[in-house]
């Protein structure tokens, strides 16, 4: 066992854990940060995206040992009693249908709207590719992201 300890949406939390548990394992299971699925566990699907200090990661290829010291902040830390722009904006637009993968797209778009606060359709495209979704068609998806760039989504 490994002592870790890190700052999961502003709550700090140290744990014993194997060293080859990973990250997106240790948020559902150790702190209870559910909203962040497992999806594919491959890293193919970017459902179980989130931020680990500041830079965007999908926790099933980071070791849990990995985010010592580290800051994650997961979907359910963006709101600070409001949502964030970007959950907005997929709400508005309809972006999501079964729900699975919008933590992961959320996640990333706020990581594309930093690096690029007015993407192009295309460019919301390449920027979202590791992330999938099986249900939309990706259309709102894009529209959302633009809805969140358009009132200043990166926040």
């Amino acid at each position: 066992m490994v002592k870790i300890n890190m700052t999961v949406d502003g709550e700090r939390h140290e744990d014993d854990v194997e060293p080859r548990l990973l990250l997106v394992h240790y948020l559902r299971e150790r702190v209870g940060k559910v909203g962040t699925p497992v999806g594919c566990d491959t890293s193919n699907c970017g459902a179980c995206t989130v931020q680990l200090d500041g830079q965007t990661v999908k926790s099933c290829s980071v070791l849990a040992v990995q985010a010592d010291g580290a800051e994650v902040t997961t979907i359910e830390g963006l709101a600070n009693g409001e949502w964030h722009q970007v959950q907005t904006s997929f709400k508005e637009c309809h972006a999501l249908q079964c729900g699975y993968c919008t933590p992961g797209m959320i996640m990333a778009s706020i990581d594309l709207l930093k690096e690029n606060a007015n993407p192009s359709e295309q460019e919301i495209r390449d920027g979202l590719e590791g992330n999938l979704c099986r249900c939309t068609g990706y259309q709102n998806i894009v529209k959302a992201v633009q809805h969140a760039a358009a009132a200043g989504g990166a926040r």
